[in-house]
């Protein structure tokens, strides 16, 4: 089991690392988090939601993500109350308090998924959610040591030197375990380092003779690693937005720059991801209107409540800058983000925060939401109509997957469905006046196919050239990442006393 001094500290990462690490040595490794909060989610191939810390390490374990890896998953609808989904299903939208006292009647589901994965993987790689030292949630604890103590699993505790004081970090979470969570720590790792190793032996040394725990590894901090983030948590998030004042007229001029509104409950940003690969582009999540101006293309991302941002975005001009801005700068919107764009956006069930909202109004639609979420897995053909700079997408294939609770239908009173019950599926992609997009289709841009379109059309219009040669397919790209990760853990880890901690024999998978 991984766990951290404090959530960030790059369990997710190195659980991956792990997973590709045993795959490559002929094991048959597994994630699982018993418990996990995050925004950014996944479905899986039979219909269920997960999150995305344990799709990107199954995928890193070269196998094919199953709920069972996660069977808890919280989302957050505001600072006070999240939706509960147990075994890829929502079960309801909790307050944090609420699901305090409930969550220990949940540890036969826990049980069953774990057992169910051991039955078929070897080893299971664990990861933990925070830090196992707050003290005030131990009593109900079914993540970090309590999970370790109902599996019996030894435990790799993680600091991250980056942020500082990683030596009072490893020695204060042990400090406030119990005796017996103490003993099952077999191991420190000391995560995101910069500089000579040399200079830290002395430290090291007096680490081992305070804690009685051997430091098993020193990770290199790793500049070019791209990963997917889980959550808003995530450095892509909070350095770009660091980012926004100190950006220059010369990237305006050399490069595309794709703005990503940083919504409060922004959710699957991951969507963006693979413009990250591509020379030339600069991808920014930003709050800032005076960005918005200068922007290639606007993205307004998933949202894990539409009404509360869409208030966020009033309350900060950018509503306003927006609709300034429509018909000089292209905006697509993906699932909450298509929501926003259109008329009106309705919770009479108060599934996010009740009430009802005008959107942008930028794309033809009306969005009812409803306690029936839908989760699927979907591919094909985007539509062979689409107009403006992005007619370059019609037609081409995509494969992606819809997590939405609620439905939008056309608001066009020469449709036969206007202001009826009877609510049609959108297509992929509907457009309006050849500069506003959107979409319900996560992952649409995930085939360097469609996203070498969509910056070849940006490209063209500004007059520069972007090398898109080496743009990969996400899950391509993906790979060399999971083998990057596995060789600097490698490399800098004891990984044969790690392997002991599961097996007695190097053979026994």
């Amino acid at each position: 089991m991984i766990q951290g001094t404090m959530s960030g500290v790059g369990k997710s990462a190195i659980t991956a690392g792990l997973c590709r690490i045993f795959k490559q040595d002929g094991f048959t490794p597994a994630p699982f988090k018993s418990q996990n909060m995050a925004l950014n989610s996944f479905v899986t191939k039979d219909g269920l939601e997960m999150g995305r810390a344990q799709v990107m390490q199954a995928y890193a374990a070269g196998i094919e993500p199953q709920v069972l890896m996660n069977p808890i998953l919280l989302k957050p609808t505001d600072d006070k109350a999240s939706q509960v989904i147990v075994k890829g299903r929502p079960v309801g939208n909790m307050s944090a308090a609420e699901y305090y006292t409930r969550k220990k009647s949940l540890i036969p589901v826990i049980k069953e998924a774990y057992d169910t994965l051991l039955g078929s993987y070897s080893p299971i790689i664990i990861e933990g959610a925070g830090s196992p030292a707050e003290i005030n949630l131990k009593q109900n604890d079914i993540v970090n040591m309590g999970l370790a103590a109902m599996l019996d699993a030894p435990v790799l505790l993680v600091g991250d030197i980056d942020r500082g004081g990683v030596f009072a970090q490893l020695v204060g979470t042990l400090e406030l375990l119990d005796a017996d969570e103490r003993k099952r720590v077999k191991g420190l790792v000391i995560n995101k380092f910069r500089g000579d190793k040399s200079l830290l032996q002395d430290g090291i040394r007096m680490l081992e003779d305070r804690t009685g725990v051997p430091v098993l590894g020193i990770i290199p901090y790793i500049h070019d690693l791209n990963l997917e983030d889980e959550d808003s948590l995530s450095d892509r998030l909070m350095g770009h937005r660091l980012r926004d004042s100190s950006l220059d007229d010369n990237e305006d001029a050399s490069n595309i720059m794709i703005s990503v509104i940083r919504l409060p409950h922004i959710s699957n940003f991951t969507d963006f991801d693979i413009f990250e690969q591509i020379p030339g582009v600069t991808l920014i999540y930003t709050a800032d209107p005076g960005i918005l101006e200068r922007s290639d293309l606007i993205m307004i991302p998933g949202s894990k409540n539409t009404i509360a941002d869409m208030e966020f975005l009033r309350n900060k001009n950018i509503s306003d800058t927006l609709c300034k801005l429509h018909g000089k700068v292209p905006i697509f919107g993906i699932c909450g983000g298509l929501q926003i764009l259109g008329g009106t956006i309705s919770d009479p069930d108060s599934v996010e925060s009740g009430g009802s909202i005008s959107g942008l109004g930028l794309l033809p639609i009306n969005t009812v939401l409803s306690t029936d979420k839908r989760t699927l897995r979907t591919e094909g053909v985007l539509n062979d109509d689409i107009s403006g700079i992005f007619s370059t997408l019609s037609g081409l294939c995509y494969s992606g997957y819809e997590i939405h609770a609620g439905v939008s239908f056309p608001d066009n009173p020469g449709s036969p469905h206007a202001g009826s019950e009877e609510i049609p599926s959108l297509p992929p992609v509907i457009s309006t006046d050849s500069s506003v997009y959107g979409t319900y289709i996560h992952g649409i841009f995930d085939s360097a196919k469609t996203a070498g379109a969509l910056i070849g059309a940006l490209s063209k219009k500004k007059g520069i050239d972007t090398d898109l040669s080496l743009l990969l397919d996400e899950k391509d790209f993906r790979e060399d990442q999971y083998d990057t990760l596995a060789e600097v853990i490698r490399s800098n880890t004891d990984i044969g006393a790690i392997r002991e901690l599961f097996c007695s024999s190097p053979s026994r998978h």
